[in-house]
């Protein structure tokens, strides 16, 4: 993987070239690095790969759109956040797990003050989670970010297996999700999807990063996007933060400026 943008500074060393071996795992954690927090505040990035023409999924999954580069991506961004947001319907879509980290990145993960493994935390108003799949196999219990009006019975039946977080009466407030976990020690969170809790959390101004990785394809008509649901009032301005590469698959950082 290459560096494109930003360009080195001059009397830098030129950035890596097509024959030259590239960033290592330490210049792609510095690429990704979350900024410094003020005390009782949240970072939230989110992470996406779309197809050239915006599809972020294939036959329904977004797996067929990523490379080896993408999940290194993937990895890193985890490995760098406290906590891992999903919502109810990409968990079940994606079949989802709990995070992985090898012994390396626990050890480097205490050295920065982060918890060794970070859990996923599944936003879900109606709870139809399964107690069973494998997100609940984890060495870290999973949060489950609901609504007090959630059904009771699925309620009792998740915390055998979960956290139950609750974040709102009658719907979840993704503002008061957020609180949640930074209350929790968990203020540098990691989303990643599905479309319509991107589009939520951007619409209402909660979403400081997009990381955004371009595969060399076209989907074709008829898939969903990176976001869904409600129209916003107004769009939403980026600043491209850094622009990598490899076989072609771009890789953007941008950052957007929240809503006071």
């Amino acid at each position: 993987m290459r560096r494109l943008l930003p360009l080195p500074e001059p009397g830098s060393p030129a950035r890596p070239g097509p024959g030259d071996p590239g960033l290592a795992q330490d210049d792609l954690d510095a690429a990704y690095a979350v900024p410094a927090l003020l005390p009782g505040t949240a970072h939230v990035r989110a992470n996406f790969v779309a197809s050239a023409d915006g599809a972020a999924e294939v036959s329904g999954r977004s797996g067929a759109l990523g490379g080896p580069a993408d999940r290194w991506v993937f990895r890193t961004l985890r490995w760098l956040a406290d906590v891992v947001v999903v919502g109810a319907g990409t968990a079940r879509t994606e079949d989802y797990g709990p995070a992985i980290v090898p012994p390396e990145r626990r050890e480097a993960r205490v050295a920065a003050g982060l918890a060794p493994v970070p859990p996923i935390a599944v936003i879900s108003g109606s709870m139809e989670l399964d107690p069973t799949a494998r997100l609940f196999d984890a060495e870290v219990r999973p949060l489950l970010l609901t609504r007090a009006s959630a059904p009771a019975d699925r309620v009792a039946a998740l915390r055998e297996v979960a956290d139950v977080v609750v974040c709102g009466d009658e719907r979840v407030e993704l503002k008061a999700a957020l609180a949640e976990l930074v209350a929790r020690g968990l203020p540098r969170v990691l989303t990643e999807g599905g479309p319509l809790l991107h589009a939520q959390l951007a619409g209402a101004g909660l979403l400081d990063e997009l990381c955004l990785t371009v595969a060399p394809l076209l989907g074709g008509p008829g898939h969903l996007g990176i976001v869904a649901g409600l129209p916003w009032p107004s769009a939403r301005a980026m600043e491209l933060a850094h622009l990598l590469e490899e076989d072609g698959t771009l890789f953007l950082r941008y950052r957007l400026t929240r809503e006071q």
